[in-house]
């Protein structure tokens, strides 16, 4: 079953360590608009917000609104899952696996 796009928000809001305030303020909405969108069910965000919010979660809209990453042909599935898993992950624990992934690189 797939993650409602409202959940996906409000994940990438709170591993990002931001409020409903925090994020509203970054994307040039309100609060009440951003918390409808986490809670309303389906939610409906205009183009121009939701590329407002993807921005201020430093994410694509694509990964908001649960759009299959596109990878290249020649990867295997397993390394598909791999990533598509990596761009739902939160900013800091991308980072974190890019920081665990540099050090293996330099070994």
């Amino acid at each position: 079953m797939t993650t409602p796009m409202g959940q996906r928000i409000r994940d990438r809001r709170k591993g990002s360590g931001l409020t409903l305030d925090q994020l509203a303020a970054k994307a040039g909405c309100s609060k009440g608009y951003i918390w409808e969108l986490e809670n309303k069910n389906p939610p409906r965000p205009s183009a121009d917000k939701l590329a407002a919010i993807a921005a201020a979660l430093d994410t694509t809209v694509d990964v908001l609104i649960g759009t299959p990453i596109n990878t290249a042909d020649d990867l295997s599935p397993e390394d598909k899952v791999f990533f598509r898993k990596f761009v739902g992950l939160d900013p800091d624990k991308r980072d974190t696996m890019r920081k665990m992934l540099d050090l293996w690189d330099d070994e």
